[in-house]
């Protein structure tokens, strides 16, 4: 399989894996958009994390997460560009996402 470079060729290939949700992060869960519906920290797991790192500017940093709820039969992708922001998260969603990113 080809190395995958770019934010977008993750994407692509998680889509064809079967992550069609879009999760967006808060504070205490994730958001899947397209259901309207919020998952915590105790009904998600990573599946696998994809770190680009910018040359020059950490702007051009992300992370992409391929995250699957057992509990709702879903899975999707969460992306979080510049690293994740501890002051607005609760120490479960942190521990969470920072315990599955050393897998």
């Amino acid at each position: 399989m080809q190395e995958m470079t770019t934010v977008t060729e993750v994407i692509t290939h998680l889509r064809k894996d079967g992550y069609l949700e879009d999760f967006n992060l808060q504070q205490n869960c994730l958001v899947c958009s397209s259901k309207n519906f919020s998952v915590f920290h105790n009904e998600f797991v990573i599946d696998k994390v994809y770190r680009f790192e910018g040359n020059s500017d950490p702007a051009d940093e992300a992370t992409v997460y391929a995250v699957s709820s057992p509990k709702y039969g879903i899975k999707g992708i969460l992306v979080n560009g510049a690293g994740i922001y501890t002051d607005a998260l609760t120490d479960e969603m942190l521990n969470t996402l920072q315990m599955n990113k050393k897998i």
